[in-house]
């Protein structure tokens, strides 16, 4: 096994380690997840936390990690009575994203279990991780079907595999700890609020600390023991300090004060439910034990609701998380300032003085250094808005449709039609086109290809009953054979590749016409958001198209860029079609299972070059010959309409829908496959 990394040897990333030490302190915060971009020790820091984690007694023998003090009574090793104990370093288990649902929660064997009535289980990565640490990097990217298992067992402390009525349980709870890239794509927020706490890491900016960095890390690639070696004595120090911590923890004080502005943070931030209020008074009393204090301080809640809320309050999905400071500072200080006059009005006043909490009524300078906090996303401040730049005067008659313009604001984003892909694909497990996959409904069976993952119970017995005679069954218990059991064939949903072409030339400058295209693009990037679709954004404007986004699974860096999108110029409608040519071939043999979607946003107009309106159907032409499913958004809009984005739809083999068409409460009607008028014609 190789040597870890030290915790102490990290350099800066100071609310990261302060968010996994608390965890250490006190597990029932509820875990971390840790938000940053690439190569910033994310991974390295959380596989570090294991060494400083106490040790933990177990019965001996047991797969499930029980606690000889008070086993599980459903344990399936058991059961354990009066079993002594042994020691053993707490495991740090780490979660695959491409893990199979059988290695998370465990697999009976099916064959054993109907033949012979035997419950043969093999635990999985939740048994694994019982009473210690669940790691999952890149969490955002993990499949739905792992997350609602990851779901379940966290709130229920217990993971149950229940297969034809063959049933097991056993208890599964661990600290949660996830790490993932932004730029790749958010978190579905029914997990997102499972994680106790979220910091988020950037790389320092200054040239010492990123020299310090590279020098310790060639010293411990260089030789990793004698590098743990030299870190030995921090080591340790840091290891008792949790220890002490932990004994401490039931010795601390949360009084009603701080309770007040707990809960008067939370009712200001709007966040949902009462998980954040129960999580910041975990979190500031562990931070009390952390700095060795028997009470909990203002700063303390302070620096609860800095690591347990952004992740949180109340905003739409593409904001970044992030709390406003200002108004964090405001809320405490109006809590306090209550609390103190309640005090005053008692007959009996505290005999500790209210001076204590007059001096200390507004989260001062937290406990670690925020340099690389994110900045506040203006809570309700006039710096909500995306651009306040003076708008330049709107579409003059001598104005040059050539003109570059500056970027527009879009409306709100409102709730779209789902616009599909037609036939059965295979793709990622997703919210928007029928597929096969391995959960839905049933829809038929087959032979197993590898292991068998969901039995298809009725073609089993099928398979088997004629064989019986042959096999020698003499009693009431089926002869069931490897060859007799049939997999499950399912259908559910699939996600999609969502390319946007969007023109941004001079026929689409008009700034109120601009910004109705961008909130109807906002909108489809909202709708892919949900269905857990990867997107892309191809613009076209002056003489060529770009790429201003590859496909991601980050929707939100879609709508950052269409945000600061200009407009101007000629319409290259044909350059725009050709990169999404190019952007679908190279998806195509990198994900070849995901089917594209292409979205064009215009008004069908094509100008610049030679026979420029011939040229953007030959190139719609290429896309309808490898069958690309397409919708054409009509933008066109003034009492004269040329039906150009129809014509362009016909030629890409899909259909047109115009902006108001595109709503979900329109009268237009129905949801309907892309392609469907295009096969009628």
């Amino acid at each position: 096994m190789s040597t870890p990394y030290p915790f102490t040897a990290i350099v800066g990333q100071d609310d990261l380690r302060l968010g996994l030490l608390l965890n250490a302190v006190s597990p029932a915060v509820g875990g971390v997840l840790v938000r940053g971009e690439k190569g910033t020790a994310k991974s390295t820091a959380v596989r570090a936390l294991a060494a400083l984690m106490p040790e933990v007694s177990v019965v001996p023998g047991c797969r499930f990690s029980c606690d000889p003090g008070s086993p599980d009574p459903a344990c399936p090793d058991g059961p354990h009575a009066d079993a002594a104990g042994v020691s053993r370093a707490a495991r740090t288990v780490e979660l695959p994203v491409g893990a199979s649902e059988d290695r998370l929660v465990g697999a009976l064997d099916i064959e054993r279990a109907l033949s012979e009535g035997v419950k043969a289980f093999e635990p999985g990565l939740l048994a694994d991780a019982h009473r210690g640490i669940l790691y999952v990097d890149e969490v955002n990217l993990l499949h739905d079907h792992l997350v609602d298992l990851l779901l379940d067992a966290a709130a229920m402390g217990a993971s149950y595999v229940e297969r034809e009525g063959v049933s097991v349980r056993h208890a599964a709870r661990f600290l949660l700890v996830g790490t993932m890239n932004p730029e790749e794509g958010e978190l579905r927020p029914q997990l997102l609020d499972r994680f106790g706490l979220t910091v988020e890491v950037a790389a320092s900016r200054d040239t010492d600390e990123r020299v310090e960095v590279v020098r310790r890390r060639l010293a411990y690639d260089d030789d990793p023991e004698g590098f743990a070696a030299r870190w030995a004595e921090e080591e340790s120090a840091l290891r008792e300090r949790i220890a002490t911590a932990r004994a401490l923890l039931p010795q601390v004080l949360l009084g009603d004060g701080v309770l007040r502005q707990i809960a008067a943070t939370c009712a200001a931030f709007e966040v949902d439910g009462m998980r954040a209020d129960i999580v910041m008074a975990r979190t500031a009393t562990a931070l009390a034990a952390w700095a060795g204090r028997e009470e909990v301080t203002a700063d303390d809640v302070r620096q609860a609701a800095l690591l347990a809320l952004p992740h949180r309050r109340r905003r739409n999905p593409f904001d970044a998380p992030g709390l406003d400071e200002d108004k964090l500072d405001q809320t405490l200080d109006e809590a306090a300032g209550d609390q103190g006059r309640n005090d005053n009005a008692d007959d009996d006043p505290d005999p500790d003085g209210g001076g204590n909490d007059d001096g200390g009524g507004g989260g001062g300078v937290p406990p670690q250094a925020d340099g690389d906090r994110t900045p506040p996303q203006g809570e309700g401040g006039s710096d909500d808005t995306p651009s306040q730049a003076p708008e330049s005067a709107p579409d003059a008659p001598g104005r040059s449709a050539g003109a570059e313009q500056q970027p527009v604001a879009s409306t709100e984003p409102f709730r779209t039609k789902m616009l599909s892909v037609p036939g059965l694909g295979e793709g990622a497990a997703g919210r928007r086109s029928r597929a096969r996959t391995e959960h839905g409904r049933t829809t038929g069976a087959r032979r197993p290809q590898g292991s068998l993952t969901k039995l298809h119970l009725a073609a089993t017995v099928q398979a088997a009953a004629p064989h019986q005679r042959a096999r020698g069954r003499s009693g009431r218990g089926l002869v069931v054979r490897r060859d007799d059991l049939r997999q499950a064939t399912r259908e559910g949903r699939e996600g999609n590749l969502v390319l946007f072409v969007v023109d941004a030339s001079g026929s689409m400058a008009a700034r109120q016409r601009m910004s109705a295209v961008k909130g109807a693009v906002l909108s489809l990037l909202l709708d892919a958001y949900q269905r857990r679709d990867k997107v892309g954004l191809v613009t076209f404007r002056g003489k060529d198209a770009e790429v201003a986004l590859p496909p991601t699974s980050s929707v939100d860096a879609a709508a950052s860029r269409l945000e600061s999108l200009p407009t101007g110029g000629r319409t290259p409608l044909a350059a725009g079609l050709l990169k999404a040519h190019d952007v679908l071939r190279v998806e195509r043999l990198r994900d070849p299972s995901r089917r594209p979607l292409l979205v064009v946003v215009t008004d069908g107009r094509a100008t610049g070059g030679p026979e420029p309106v011939a040229l953007a159907g030959r190139a719609a032409r290429l896309h309808r010959a490898e069958g690309t499913a397409s919708v054409v958004v009509d933008c066109e809009s003034g009492y004269v309409r040329l039906g150009l984005a129809g014509e362009l739809a016909r030629e890409l083999g899909g259909t047109a829908v115009t902006l108001d068409e595109l709503r979900a409460d329109s009268i237009a009607g129905l949801v309907k496959d892309v392609t469907a008028a295009g096969r009628a014609a």
